[in-house]
């Protein structure tokens, strides 16, 4: 019943509203109404684009982000691994410079083992005058000299 009558209610507008005469209208004005619905599907079109860009690019970002630090991560790992095998490396030359019988030949083309060996006179040097330290100490000591004084006579030199 609820339907009836508001059925009616609609039938009776329709039937009291008066047709509004049309003019006809140039096909210029077609044209332009065609263009203006065009261009405006195609303003719509652009805007939910726009939109699903704006939405994306958060998302791009945080990508972005975790991809740089992945790529730091690799670097730190490379980095780590390339001091390994120079590490490797050099314990390879100094082992196979202990065995290897042609010893002379290869330390005159490599200068790692070169200055592995100076190091070596360097620090047998050392020892000796250490060695030589600890015994003229032991001597001026058993003379009675106060050493305490002879230290700090030299450092007010320096």
């Amino acid at each position: 019943m609820a339907l009836d009558f508001l059925s009616s209610l609609f039938k009776k507008k329709k039937e009291e509203e008066p047709t509004p005469q049309s003019e006809p209208i140039g096909l210029e004005e077609l044209e332009e109404e065609v263009e203006s619905r065009q261009e405006n599907e195609q303003i719509m079109q652009i805007m939910e684009r726009l939109n699903e860009i704006e939405n994306e690019v958060p998302r791009i970002k945080i990508s972005v982000d975790t991809l740089k630090k992945q790529i730091q991560e690799l670097r730190d790992d490379i980095d780590r691994l390339d001091k390994t095998i120079k590490d490797v490396m050099m314990l390879y030359e100094v082992i196979s410079q202990e065995i290897n019988p042609f010893k002379e030949q290869m330390g005159q083309e490599n200068p790692l083992s070169s200055e592995i060996q100076e190091i070596k006179r360097e620090l047998e040097d050392l020892k000796l005058e250490i060695a030589q330290i600890k015994n003229d100490l032991k001597v001026i000591a058993g003379y009675g000299v106060d050493l305490d004084s002879i230290i700090y006579e030299v450092l007010a030199e320096v």
